[in-house]
């Protein structure tokens, strides 16, 4: 149900997503009444409103029921029924965004909105706007219905979530490299821990590592697991952080930041491999020196003299969850860089050594399937037990928090380019002697 002057020839949906919408919306008015009798007795209201783009910018609105209860989005198919949406396009755009002369009728269900639902919209949507062959959009509706079952519900987007102990950063990639290269260029050295299922596993396991964890500046949530905990808690993260994702950015920004890397860990010969080939995709940025990960404990201190002989900024240790964040942990003191941070299997992505999953296996949350899928016999019990251990203990520790009242912080509806406001950041602070 939409206001605006009738479409332009054209700019409508195709007669196949207008019948399929007003058939549902039919079998669903019982529902979609007893929504409307919810809304008007909880928000005073019946519907919210949405002011958007449609196809070649044309001004649109589309409707929600008020509230955030279940079925608040059922007037989106009001939408398509009306011409206004098809079932899958490009995400509708706001008013204020810039849009294409010929920019193609946005969709119910759109590529961005697909990589919201597991938090990696950061990465850009190819041709979004080009209309998609009909076997296209049925395979991003069943993806998106999969990312929907799996990660779909909003929750409140607080600053911290509190999982198994280990107080996470609910942040985004924009505001993470902010961070870093601010951090990169202060002394002493600040920690950024990457956590995912398995990490929070072992943090239960070994109070070593949770405290290792705690005494980081900054720990940001890595994978689905982490996303069905926050959910469990009626939380969300903003976006879904990793490594692997973040290091092109990262290159980027030093670049432009005139910021040098330091690349330790990995088996001989694959932390060089990585680095050559983050400078042929980076031209001009600087990496300050390699050291593969087989080293010995009493080699250390040779490590350490060397890594800060480098003049590096920044120091990526990729020897593995526990042992990257104890050794960064161990050696805090000694370091002198300005961010350091455990990167796991990133230098076998970037060397070539190992691939990294398609975009539409993570847009499903199902990354791990694609890692158990390479290395069975290593990752069996990681993935295969270990991940029905952490939803388990998750979800008990949901059951018995209790949540303080807090207001609800929706995203935009149809558009989820933007956040609540930045959490805080953790400072290293200047240690005494």
């Amino acid at each position: 149900m939409t206001s605006r002057e009738p479409a332009q020839s054209g700019h409508r949906a195709p007669a196949l997503d207008r019948l399929g919408a007003t058939a549902v919306s039919l079998l669903l008015s019982p529902v979609s009444a007893a929504r409307a009798a919810v809304a008007l007795a909880h928000e005073g209201r019946v519907f919210d409103r949405h002011e958007r783009l449609g196809a070649d910018g044309t001004p649109i609105v589309i409707r929600s029921f008020a509230g955030n209860t279940k079925g608040r989005r059922l007037p989106y198919l009001w939408s398509v029924a009306r011409g206004d949406l098809r079932f899958v396009g490009p995400h509708p755009l706001e008013p204020e965004d810039p849009t294409p002369l010929d920019r193609t009728l946005p969709g119910l269900m759109s590529p961005q909105r697909l990589r919201a639902r597991t938090g990696i919209d950061y990465e850009p949507a190819d041709d979004e706007d080009a209309p998609l062959p009909i076997k296209d959009q049925l395979l991003l509706a069943a993806r998106y219905l999969v990312a929907e079952t799996l990660a779909g519900g909003f929750g409140r987007y607080d600053e911290t979530l509190h999982v198994l102990g280990v107080a996470i950063d609910n942040t985004t990639m924009a505001e993470t490299l902010d961070w870093i290269t601010v951090t990169a260029h202060r002394r002493p050295m600040s920690i950024l821990a990457f956590v995912n299922s398995d990490c929070l596993n072992q943090a239960v396991e070994d109070p070593e590592y949770l405290g290792t964890l705690r005494r980081s500046n900054r720990v940001v949530p890595d994978g689905i697991g982490v996303k069905l905990a926050a959910r469990f808690q009626g939380h969300d993260i903003k976006e879904n952080l990793n490594g692997t994702d973040l290091l092109p950015r990262l290159c980027e920004r030093a670049v432009a930041e005139g910021l040098s890397l330091y690349l330790f860990g990995a088996r001989p010969g694959v932390a060089a491999a990585a680095a050559d080939a983050l400078v042929t995709a980076h031209p001009g940025l600087r990496i300050a020196g390699t050291q593969h990960g087989y080293v010995m404990p009493e080699e250390d201190t040779s490590v350490v003299e060397k890594i800060n002989a480098s003049g590096a900024d920044i120091l990526l240790v990729a020897l593995g969850a526990p042992r990257q964040e104890e050794w960064l942990d161990r050696h805090r003191d000694d370091l002198d860089v300005g961010v350091a941070m455990g990167v796991g299997g990133l230098f076998d992505f970037y060397s070539g050594r190992i691939p990294r999953a398609p975009v539409w296996v993570r847009e499903m949350g199902f990354e791990w399937v694609w890692r158990l899928a390479q290395e069975p016999g290593r990752l069996w019990r990681r993935y295969l037990v270990g991940n029905p251990l952490f939803l388990r203990r998750a979800a008990s520790e949901a059951r018995r928090m209790h949540d303080a009242p807090t207001t609800v912080q929706r995203p935009p509806l149809l558009n989820y380019g933007r956040y609540a406001p930045a959490p805080r950041r953790r400072q290293a602070e200047p240690r005494t002697a």
